[in-house]
């Protein structure tokens, strides 16, 4: 199986590729070669810039692939320029989306695959949204192979699941107070970055797959009080949280707030049975 993922060192993409790798895929990696984590032996690392379409198509000249994947795809704009590259050159193309797309507050959970996509909060998911309506036209009106799936809040060993990552920690072992939104009883999940991989080389050319959406989240479901005392925990500390709305919130820092109201100021818990 050939396989291109476009980006591939990123958080979620280096275990996957890790993964893929593992198994014996004819894995590819179309990036601009700007990263520090490493590329898995035996993966081919090609040089180019998703977002210059004639230079990509230069550089793949007459590659097709089983499997295309782009991580790093955030408006319709470019989705329309992978259509274009990709169109005729592999058989089946999966759009990284996300969780967040989902119903923001959900009106039940858990929330499944044919849960609403809406979210009046967060541009970043409404231009998710747009990209998966593109991809679903796409795929009724001339038969593009797409798969879509939908991460949740996904980490890894180099990005902690709080704002601030590291400085968090940092604040908590000098015993400073550390923001929570909200009271912290709301309800969350956290997906390790190789769990996330389990779930998704499994779909790489999978024929079942195509045209249908997914979302591939972890069962464990946590409250955010909990998500920094374990933390804490693991730092040596008892940390001292300091409670503030989410609405207070973005209204003194709007990117931080965006995210908050558009994804994690709400309970979410994800119906997991297709995994």
């Amino acid at each position: 199986m050939k396989i291109l993922f476009i980006g591939g060192t990123g958080v979620i993409s280096s275990a996957c590729a890790q993964l893929a790798a593992a198994r014996g895929r004819e894995l590819y990696l179309l990036n601009r070669g700007k990263t520090s984590r490493p590329v898995p032996h035996g993966v081919r690392v090609l040089h180019g810039d998703i977002r210059d379409t004639q230079s990509v198509k230069s550089i793949l000249k007459d590659l097709a692939f089983d499997v295309v994947v782009n991580w790093i795809a955030y408006t319709p704009e470019h989705i329309e320029a992978d259509i274009d590259i990709f169109r005729g050159r592999t058989g089946q193309y999966i759009f990284i989306s996300s969780a967040s797309a989902y119903q923001t507050p959900p009106a039940h959970l858990p929330v499944t695959e044919s849960t609403p996509l809406a979210n009046p909060y967060w541009e970043y998911s409404r231009n998710k949204i747009a990209c998966e309506q593109r991809l679903l036209q796409a795929y009724r009106e001339e038969q593009f192979p797409i798969t879509i799936v939908r991460p949740s809040h996904t980490y890894d060993r180099t990005r902690l699941p709080l704002q601030g990552g590291y400085t968090m920690l940092k604040r908590m072992r000098q015993g400073q107070p550390v923001i929570v939104h909200g009271d912290g009883s709301s309800l969350w999940v956290l997906t390790h970055h190789a769990d996330f991989a389990k779930g998704f080389v499994g779909l790489l050319g999978n024929h079942q797959a195509i045209g249908d959406a997914f979302h591939i989240t972890s069962d464990e479901v946590l409250t955010w009080n909990q998500i920094y005392e374990i933390l804490g925990r693991t730092a040596g500390v008892a940390p001292h949280l300091v409670h503030i709305p989410s609405e207070l919130i973005a209204a003194f820092d709007p990117k931080w707030g965006a995210g908050l109201l558009g994804d994690k100021t709400y309970s979410m818990i994800f119906d997991n049975q297709w995994c």
